[in-house]
């Protein structure tokens, strides 16, 4: 064989799926997942993998809020990330044309295959499906890679918290973006 042969290589599978039950297998990959993005620094607020019977509590109580909506990304099957949107709690009327992307991580083992990309994008189609008008997401400064995908995917920052998070490092500051959703491109709250 001559010359890079890689290019011929089959490109891995990958799909993202909107989820409302986990199998035994698919629990276990998604806290497999989850324990690899926490110890890599991605941990959707712990610093430490917490002990696996509270990661299986964390994702079945995901499914049971009515507000949440739980996406999974699949490399050859395997869970490998989620994401999740948020809905504004019913007795917010005021933003209830809002919603929250939240909880989004994609295994180190995993990245480099556009599923942080299409995590996103299926959370964000769903959200203008359910008639929501604006995105809203925050994320910590150290995640350079998922700021430049927010950024590159039209998500415009706004503000930003000096003491955001706490990590083994001091303060972090977070960083707070919005998608305007809506169909005719005007600014909510435009008269």
């Amino acid at each position: 064989m001559t010359g890079d042969q890689s290019q011929f290589a089959p490109q891995p599978v990958t799909a993202v799926e909107h989820i409302t039950e986990l199998s035994a297998g698919d629990l276990n990959d998604l806290c497999d997942a989850a324990e690899a993005a926490i110890i890599d620094g991605g941990g959707f607020g712990w610093l430490t993998p917490p002990p696996r019977e509270t990661l299986e509590a964390y994702w079945r109580g995901t499914l049971l809020i009515p507000d949440r909506v739980l996406f999974v990304g699949r490399l050859e099957g395997v869970i490998a990330g989620s994401s999740q949107l948020h809905r504004p709690p019913r007795n917010n009327e005021a933003q209830s044309f809002a919603c929250q992307f939240t909880t989004s991580f994609v295994a180190p083992w995993a990245r480099g295959h556009g599923l942080a990309r299409d995590l996103t994008q299926i959370a964000e189609d769903h959200a203008r499906e359910l008639g929501f008008e604006v995105l809203n997401l925050d994320v910590r400064e150290t995640q350079r890679a998922a700021i430049r995908l927010y950024e590159a995917l039209g998500f415009q920052k706004f503000g930003e918290h000096p003491y955001y998070a706490r990590t083994r490092d001091g303060f972090v500051r977070g960083l707070y973006y919005f998608k305007n959703l809506s169909i005719s491109g005007t600014e909510p709250g435009a008269s």
